[in-house]
């Protein structure tokens, strides 16, 4: 795949997934983008829940996962590495193409209450990538100290997992903690970052690392 469509996947799967977010919580007279999860403006019975997860989230995930799976080309080859943008491939992007068809219940059930099948799913795989996913950017950034001009690139990476993964035990520490929601949002918003970054990284440095 040419390093130009690689480039454009992971802007528009950034795109795709903030524009769903911040659309979703229109939907909502009093709806918090600090206090309430993302999960909750495309849960079951939402208005356009729907239309949130297959023509927002869904997209999304395919092209993060794409994009995951064919930037390694355009990288030192190395084994590790691959093994790195594959894992994020399926536990970003794959993952937020399952969520799509697994919403949580509406309100996204904290409590855990007689919970449906559905967010039992959801919970699992949120769980998974949040826990995953932080630690395999940073991994990434550690690796990306050996190649070449990567120096802003690797520190940047690293810092971007660190926050993700700090803001990721905050909120599955504190499920029902009043600022969920803001934590949630730092978890993602240091990913997505990355992942712009990364993207021009590709972009800028693809013609000397092919």
């Amino acid at each position: 795949m040419p390093r130009i469509i690689v480039y454009w996947l992971a802007i528009l799967g950034v795109l795709f997934f903030v524009a769903s977010a911040i659309l979703g919580g229109f939907q909502f007279e009093n709806y918090s983008h600090l206090k309430q999860l993302i999960s909750e403006s495309y849960a079951a019975g939402t208005p356009y829940g729907n239309q949130l997860r297959y023509f927002g989230y869904l997209p999304s995930g395919v092209m993060m996962a794409l994009f995951a799976f064919f930037a390694p080309s355009f990288l030192p080859k190395s084994r590790r590495i691959k093994l790195a943008f594959w894992a994020f491939g399926i536990f970003y992007g794959l993952a937020t193409v399952a969520v799509s068809f697994f919403p949580c219940d509406e309100g996204c059930n904290r409590e855990f209450i007689d919970p449906s099948v559905s967010q039992v799913i959801h919970n699992v795989i949120g769980g998974l990538t949040y826990l995953v996913v932080p630690i395999l950017v940073m991994s990434i950034g550690i690796m990306a100290r050996s190649w070449p001009d990567s120096r802003p690139y690797a520190m940047t990476t690293i810092v971007c997992g660190v926050i993700a993964l700090i803001s990721a035990w905050l909120m599955i520490g504190v499920p029902n903690g009043s600022y969920i929601g803001l934590y949630q949002r730092l978890v993602e918003g240091a990913i997505l970052f990355w992942v712009l970054e990364t993207a021009v990284y590709l972009r800028n440095k693809g013609m000397v690392l092919d």
